[in-house]
């Protein structure tokens, strides 16, 4: 094995979608599959036994579901979690948001965005298809708002500067680290300073979901 490759775990019920993910990403030569799993319970048994950096976990599979298990492999701080879906837009997409995905792929994902997601995310930017990271902020934004609990969030709020609230502002509207770093005129470097302080002042684990807190805020 490279030492520098991502090592990655692919949880999916179905043996063909694995075989064709695995195919895709260990041809870039980035990438080593180290396990695979037909169920959200194998899915964590495994990341607990092999600690890959990547989980690319299925949404919906039988048994204990992606939701349930990308909140443990989460909370255990075992891996980064990208949501494979098909994108329908329901209570399990939005319920990975909650869970701690670092992002959504598309189950039609090309190998080149499919490599280069993973690494991404490996590398700690989570990075999601801005066009797919838009279409789930606004199906949470349309979503009844659940309860609020406006101290909490504006003594948050409150904890950031100017310029980090046009992060999280821009975090709302989906948008890349370069597009972030264009609309602020300012480095991709910056900008990752910008989110990692954004997100620990939130609460935070993604990005992501300091996008949806950012759009049930406005």
């Amino acid at each position: 094995m490279t030492p520098d490759r991502v090592r990655v775990l692919l949880a999916d019920d179905h043996a063909a979608i694995r075989a064709g993910l695995r195919l895709l990403l260990e041809q870039s030569g980035r990438v080593e599959v180290v396990g695979e799993a037909s169920d959200g319970d194998v899915a964590l048994r495994q990341a607990r036994a092999l600690r890959p950096d990547v989980v690319l976990m299925d949404v919906r599979m039988p048994g204990t579901d992606g939701i349930a298990a990308t909140a443990a492999i989460v909370g255990e701080r075992l891996a980064e979690v990208v949501a494979l879906t098909t994108f329908d837009l329901d209570e399990y997409v939005l319920g990975m948001v909650r869970a701690g995905a670092a992002g959504f792929l598309l189950k039609t994902a090309g190998a080149r965005e499919l490599v280069d997601a993973v690494c991404r995310v490996a590398a700690g930017e989570g990075v999601l298809a801005p066009e797919v990271t838009r279409r789930l902020l606004d199906a949470v934004a349309a979503q009844p708002a659940e309860p609020p609990a406006p101290v909490v969030v504006d003594a948050r709020l409150a904890n950031l500067t100017a310029r980090e609230r046009d992060v999280l502002t821009a975090l709302g509207d989906g948008l890349s680290n370069a597009e972030i770093a264009a609309r602020l005129v300012v480095s991709e470097t910056t900008v990752k300073s910008h989110v990692s302080h954004v997100l620990a002042k939130l609460g935070v684990r993604t990005r992501l979901q300091a996008g949806v807190l950012a759009r049930e805020v406005r």
